[in-house]
C-alpha cells in the first residue's frame, strides 16, 4: 500500500494550532461567505480578519474555492485555509470525497500537523460526510515513491498529522472505520497496478493476494498443473511465450449467510503484454504494466469487502499472466480450445485478455454458481475511442444489474456508461475453422470483445466493464494523483453495499 496521512478525530476545539482549514458557504451577508458560528467564535481573536480577506480575494464560499490566508496575532494557528462548500444542502456523498481531496491538496508539504473544523453555518456536518472527506483526504495523499532514492522537492507529498473536529467525534470515527478499509482497498489496488512488471510477476501477484488471509478471505492459488486438468486451454496459450508461471488466484469471502449464493468478481491480470507475436508498438508500451488493473481492484475489492466484514458471500478470482514473444509463444492462426469446451482461433495474439477471462468467467461459473458475475479488464483501445476516460463500458445480459451499476457509479463517481450486446455483432467473430475467433476486426472492437466474453457465462447475470480508459494513467481527481487510479473498487463496494448484503 502506498504511502498516506493518518487521521483522527475530536469534538469541535475552542483554539487553533498548526494550519488550520474552515469551511465556508455561499448565502452570506452582501454575497460574501457564511460561516458558521463555532469558526466565528474561533476566529474572534482575529476581529473581522475573515470578512475582510473575502471581500478583497471576491471569495464568496463557493464550491471548490479557497482563501489562503497568514494567520494574524492573536491566533495560535500558522495559517488559515477558509474552502467553500457551495450550499451545503445540495452536498452528495460524493461531494464531500472530492471536498477531503481538495483540502489534501491545499496542505503544504511541510506541514507538520492540520486542523480540519468540520462545521456548517446552518445545520450539522453528518458523521458519514465527514467520513467521506476523511476518505478523500487519504486517498489524495497517497504516493507510490519507493523507487525513488532522491525525490525531487518539489514531489514532495505531505504527510502530516491531520485532526478533523466535528460535533459529534464518536460517530464520525465509527462512520470512517468502514470507509478506510475501502480506502486501503483502493490503494491496494493503485500499487499492484504502479508496480513494475519484473517485480510484479503473476507468482509475485498471487503471493501478494495472501495479505487477504489476515482478514479471513480465504484464498487459493491455481498453477499451470492444475489449469491444464481443468482444461484452461484459452489462458494457458497466452502465457505460454513467458518464462513466468502463470497463476489463477481465487479468493473467498464467507461473510453472508451459509448457503446463499455469492457474488463473483472476475479480473483480468496480464501483468505485462508486448502484444506476444503481434507485437506492439514501442512508444508507450511501457504502459502495460497496467494491463492488470482489472485485477488489481478484485484483490482491492476484496480487501474492502473483508475489512468492513461485508455481511455478504463473495468470490474475487484473478487470471494472472505475462505476455511475451518468445520461439514458445502461440502463433496468429493457431487454435487452442477453452475450459468449456469451445475452440478459439487467434487471429491476433494481442488480444489476449478476453482469453484469460473466458476460461476463469466459466470456472467460476461452474463452480460456484454465483448470483451474478462482473468482470473487469483494461480490455480494447476501442472503448477509449468510445467514451474516453470519464466512463467505463458497461455490457451487461441483466437489465437490473445494468441500472444498478449504473445507479452505483453516479454516487460514486466511477462512472459507467452501458455499451450494445446483440446477436448481430457475434458473426464477426465466428470463424472458418474453430467455433470462434479472439477478434472481429477493427470496428466495434469494444463490442465484439464483449460478445466473446458472453459466450463463456451461459444464463448466470453478468456485467463487463472494460477500464482501459478509467484504470490507468486516466485523468487526476480531486482525490486521486496516481498513475493507478484504483478505479473500481469503491463503484462494486458500494453495489454490493447497497443491494447485496444479507
Amino acid at each position: 500500500m502506498g504511502d498516506t496521512v493518518k487521521i483522527s478525530f475530536a469534538g469541535l476545539p475552542t483554539t487553533l494550532d498548526g494550519l488550520v482549514v474552515l469551511l465556508a458557504a455561499e448565502g452570506g451577508s452582501e454575497g460574501g461567505p457564511a460561516f458558521a458560528p463555532a469558526v466565528e467564535a474561533l476566529m474572534a481573536p482575529a476581529g473581522d480578519l475573515l470578512a475582510r480577506a473575502a471581500r478583497a480575494d471576491h471569495f464568496e464560499g463557493k464550491s471548490g474555492k479557497t482563501l489562503d490566508l497568514v494567520a494574524p496575532a492573536g491566533l495560535d494557528a500558522s495559517r488559515v485555509i477558509v474552502v467553500g462548500v457551495g450550499k451545503p444542502s445540495a452536498l452528495k456523498p460524493f461531494d464531500w470525497l472530492k471536498l477531503g481531496g481538495s483540502i489534501m491538496g491545499k496542505v503544504p508539504a511541510a506541514a507538520k500537523e492540520v486542523s480540519v473544523v468540520l462545521a456548517l453555518p446552518e445545520g450539522e456536518v453528518t458523521p458519514q460526510s465527514a467520513a467521506e472527506l476523511a476518505l478523500g483526504m487519504r486517498l489524495r495523499a497517497y504516493s507510490f515513491d519507493r523507487y525513488k532514492t532522491r525525490p525531487k522537492p518539489d514531489e514532495a507529498t505531505a504527510k502530516p498529522k491531520v485532526t478533523l473536529y466535528i460535533e459529534n467525534d464518536s460517530a464520525a470515527k465509527r462512520a470512517f472505520r468502514k470507509r478506510e478499509g475501502i480506502g486501503d482497498g483502493v490503494m491496494i489496488a493503485r500499487s499492484l497496478v504502479n508496480e513494475p512488471a519484473n517485480v510484479l510477476t503473476p507468482t509475485e501477484f498471487a503471493k501478494r493476494t495472501g495479505d487477504l488471509s489476515r482478514l479471513g478471505v480465504d484464498v487459493e492459488v491455481l498453477g499451470e498443473k492444475e489449469m491444464k486438468k481443468l482444461g484452461m486451454g484459452a489462458l494457458l496459450g497466452v502465457g505460454q511465450g513467458s518464462k513466468q508461471d502463470s497463476q489463477v488466484v481465487v479468493m473467498r469471502w464467507n461473510g453472508g449467510k451459509s448457503g446463499t449464493a455469492p457474488v463473483a468478481f472476475i479480473g483480468k491480470g496480464v501483468v505485462f503484454d508486448t502484444g506476444g507475436i503481434s507485437i506492439k508498438q514501442a512508444a508507450g508500451m511501457e504502459d502495460m504494466k497496467g494491463d492488470m488493473a482489472g485485477a488489481a481492484c478484485v484483490v482491492g475489492l476484496m480487501h474492502a469487502l473483508a475489512s468492513r466484514k461485508a455481511k455478504v458471500n463473495a468470490i474475487g478470482a484473478i487470471g494472472l499472466v505475462e505476455n511475451m514473444p518468445d520461439g514458445n509463444a502461440q502463433r496468429p492462426g493457431d487454435i487452442v480450445t477453452s475450459m468449456s469446451g469451445q475452440t478459439i482461433e487467434i487471429i491476433n495474439t494481442d488480444a489476449e485478455g478476453r482469453l484469460v477471462l473466458g476460461d476463469v468467467l466459466w470456472y467460476v461459473k461452474e463452480r460456484f454458481k454465483p448470483q451474478f458475475m462482473v468482470d473487469l479488464a483494461t480490455l480494447t483501445g476501442a472503448i477509449l475511442v468510445a467514451l474516453g476516460t470519464e466512463n467505463a463500458g458497461l455490457f451487461c445480459n441483466d437489465d437490473a444489474l445494468a441500472g444498478r451499476l449504473h445507479q452505483a457509479g453516479l454516487d460514486t463517481g466511477e462512472k459507467v456508461w452501458r455499451m450494445p450486446l446483440a446477436p448481430e455483432y457475434d458473426k464477426l467473430i465466428d470463424s472458418k475453422f474453430a467455433d470462434m475467433k479472439n477478434t472481429g476486426g477493427r470496428f466495434g472492437g469494444s463490442i465484439t470483445a464483449a460478445q466473446f466474453l458472453k459466450r463463456f457465462v451461459g444464463e448466470v447475470p453478468w456485467a463487463h466493464l472494460d477500464i482501459a480508459g478509467t484504470g490507468l494513467n486516466s485523468p487526476t481527481s480531486e482525490f486521486n494523483r496516481s498513475w493507478g487510479s484504483g478505479w473500481g473498487v469503491r463503484l462494486l463496494d458500494h453495489l454490493v453495499a447497497q443491494h447485496y448484503e444479507s
